[in-house]
């Protein structure tokens, strides 16, 4: 599964960089004013655990809700992200899956005018619903989330939000270490 999942970053890493290159083509400018100034996103992410955590769980699978409001000329937005994540465990025996309810407060700026590309920072906290049952001594842990994507134009206010996430969440028992996860952010997003 997790070669599944590297594919899929690299095949969206790859689909961004030709989208990219094609938009820096156009001398079109009327992108920043075709952007909605309050949009909401809604899909499915998906990533691949790192460092330690990669010791004992395989991959992740969730989903997020996403708002985000112009702050500064439809170039600068402030969102909020709330979501539900399952990183599935290994064949270890007595160890259970671990699930996030992440929420995060953070900034998107798309720093050409003229397309959609977009760099995003977050920080907020996962709350651990199974805190017991996977040895966890904390009931939630900090989460930044750096992220770079592309939201491509589907017509009428649509749009296809596409990006490459970091999530590096803090200690989930004392003494531990930091868990961090690679992914994928595929959301289908509108304009309200």
């Amino acid at each position: 599964m997790k070669k599944k999942v590297m594919k899929g970053l690299v095949t969206l890493g790859l689909f961004l960089a030709v989208a990219v290159g094609a938009k820096a083509q156009s001398k079109d400018d009327k992108v920043t004013t075709d952007r909605p100034a309050f949009l909401l996103s809604v899909g499915p992410e998906a990533g691949i655990p790192l460092g330690n955590l990669k010791d004992h769980y395989n991959w992740t699978l969730g989903g997020s809700v996403q708002a985000d409001y112009a702050l500064v000329k439809r170039t600068l937005y402030i969102n909020l992200n709330a979501g539900y994540t399952n990183i599935f465990a290994d064949n270890t025996p007595g160890l259970d899956d671990l699930q996030l309810i992440p929420v995060k407060l953070g900034l998107k700026y798309y720093p050409f005018s003229n397309n959609n590309v977009y760099i995003q920072g977050q920080a907020g906290v996962s709350f651990i619903t199974n805190s017991t049952g996977v040895y966890n001594d904390k009931s939630a842990a900090f989460v930044y989330t750096p992220q770079i994507g592309y939201l491509i134009p589907l017509g009428k206010g649509n749009y296809l939000d596409a990006a490459v996430k970091f999530d590096g969440n803090s200690k989930f028992v004392d003494g531990g270490t930091s868990n961090n996860v690679i992914g994928v952010r595929v959301a289908y997003a509108f304009k309200l």
